[in-house]
C-alpha cells in the first residue's frame, strides 16, 4: 500500500574500489601498476613481470626519472643542492664579500682599483676557465703606479673618481701645494722678510678659510659646491671633516708669532717637506715595515727623519751663515747662534766649567739637526 506525498528513499549505492581487496591480493594473476623505470630495470635484469609482486618498494631518490617526474610538494623537504660547474670563490672570499656588502656605506657608486691585493693570508681565487677567463697576472717589479696609495675612500669627491691615479692615488696637486709653501718660506727668509710681517697675512687667510669650512660642514649644498671647486686639494676623509689647510695655517701662525726667527723658519720647512716625504715613502714602503700607530709606519717616519736632518743642517750650516743681516733682525734674534750650552742646573751639580758644558761648530749643528729630525718624525 502506498501513500501519496511520500517519496521512496533509494538504496545506498555500492561503491566498488578499483584497488584490489585482500582476497584479491592472494590471486597470483593480479599485478599492480608498474612504472616505466621499474619495467626497464626488470627488462635489464631479465626478470619476468609476473614474478615480482605489485607492492615492491621503489627508491624514488635513486631514480632520476622518478625524481624529475614527481610533482613538487608543499610540505617542508630538504632540498639537495646541485653543485655548480666551478666554485666562483673560496669560502674565505665569500665571507669577506658578505661582510663588505653589509658594512658598505650608502654613497655614490664606488669604483674599484685596477688590482686588489690578497691580505690576511687568504688563498687566491682560482678559476678553471669554464665560467670566466683567468685574470692576466700583473707585471712583476716596481711600477710608477705604485708610487703612492691614498688611505682615504673613493666616491665622495667627483674629481677623485675622474682622476684616480693623479689626484686620489698620488695626490699630486696636494703635494705640490704642500712642498711649494716650504720654498715660499725660503724666499721670504732670503729676501729679509720678518715673521712679524707674515703673521697678519696668515691670520687674514685663516679666519675666512675656517669660517667657510664651518659653513660647508653645516650646509650640505655648500659642501658639495666647495668640494667641486677645491676637491683636487682635498682628501676624501676631509669631505665630512675639517680641512687640513686650517691646521696648516694655524700651526704656521703659532710658530711664526711665538718662536724666534730661525726656529719658526725651520719649523715651517719641516712641516712642508718632511710631511710630504713621510706620506710618499710611507705609502710606498710602509707595508714592509713595522707599524708605529694608525696611519704611521716606520718607513714614513724614517723618511721624515732623514729629510728633517738634511733641512736643519742645510739651514743652520749653510743658508743662515750665507744670508746677510737685514733691518729688524735685532728684534727677532736667532735661538741657535753656533753653540749649545748645558743648563746651569747640570753644570752646577756636576761642577762643569764653560768649556766642558759648551759645544760649537759642526757638533752643535749636528745635534740641532738630529733633534729637528726627531721632531719631524714625530709629527
Amino acid at each position: 500500500m502506498s501513500f501519496r506525498g511520500k517519496s521512496a528513499i533509494p538504496a545506498t549505492p555500492r561503491v566498488i574500489s578499483p584497488s584490489p581487496t585482500p582476497s584479491e591480493l592472494q590471486d597470483d594473476a593480479y599485478n599492480g601498476p608498474v612504472t616505466r623505470s621499474a619495467a626497464r630495470r626488470r627488462q635489464v635484469a631479465g626478470i619476468a613481470p609476473s614474478s615480482i609482486p605489485f607492492h615492491e618498494t621503489i627508491n624514488e631518490d635513486s631514480d632520476p626519472e622518478l625524481r624529475r617526474a614527481r610533482t613538487r610538494s608543499r610540505s617542508p623537504r630538504n632540498q639537495r643542492k646541485v653543485p655548480g660547474l666551478t666554485p666562483a670563490t673560496t669560502p674565505s672570499a665569500r665571507a669577506k664579500s658578505t661582510r663588505a656588502k653589509k658594512a658598505a656605506p650608502v654613497v655614490a657608486p664606488l669604483e674599484t682599483e685596477e688590482t686588489e691585493e690578497i691580505s690576511n693570508g687568504a688563498a687566491p681565487v682560482t678559476a678553471n676557465g669554464h665560467l670566466a677567463p683567468p685574470k692576466t697576472p700583473a707585471t712583476p717589479g716596481w711600477s710608477w703606479r705604485d708610487f703612492s696609495r691614498s688611505p682615504s675612500p673613493l666616491g665622495l669627491i667627483p674629481i677623485h673618481r675622474h682622476f684616480k691615479t693623479l689626484i686620489h692615488k698620488h695626490e699630486v696637486p696636494r703635494k705640490v701645494l704642500h712642498v711649494s709653501i716650504g720654498f715660499f718660506v725660503y724666499w721670504l727668509y732670503a729676501s729679509g722678510t720678518q715673521p712679524s710681517a707674515v703673521t697678519p697675512w696668515l691670520m687674514a687667510g685663516l679666519i675666512p678659510i675656517a669660517t667657510v669650512d664651518y659653513l660647508r660642514l653645516t650646509y650640505p649644498s655648500l659642501n658639495r659646491f666647495y668640494v667641486k671647486c677645491l676637491g683636487a686639494f682635498m682628501r676624501e676623509t676631509e669631505y665630512a671633516g675639517v680641512n687640513g689647510v686650517v691646521y696648516y695655517l694655524l700651526g704656521a701662525w703659532i710658530v711664526l708669532y711665538f718662536f724666534p726667527k730661525d726656529v719658526a723658519t725651520v719649523s715651517v720647512m719641516l712641516l712642508s717637506w718632511c710631511d710630504t716625504a713621510a706620506s710618499t715613502f710611507g705609502r710606498l714602503y710602509g707595508r714592509y715595515t713595522p707599524r708605529i700607530r694608525r696611519g704611521k709606519s716606520f718607513a714614513g717616519s724614517f723618511a721624515a727623519f732623514l729629510v728633517g736632518v738634511a733641512t736643519a743642517a742645510w739651514f743652520w750650516g749653510w743658508l743662515a751663515p750665507k744670508t746677510p743681516s737685514f733691518p729688524g733682525d735685532e728684534q727677532n734674534p736667532f735661538m741657535f747662534r753656533g753653540f749649545l750650552r748645558l743648563p746651569s742646573v747640570i753644570t752646577e751639580n756636576f761642577a762643569l766649567d764653560d768649556q766642558q758644558s759648551t759645544v760649537s761648530g759642526g757638533v752643535a749643528i749636528g745635534i740641532m739637526s738630529v733633534v729637528s729630525g726627531l721632531v719631524a718624525a714625530g709629527e
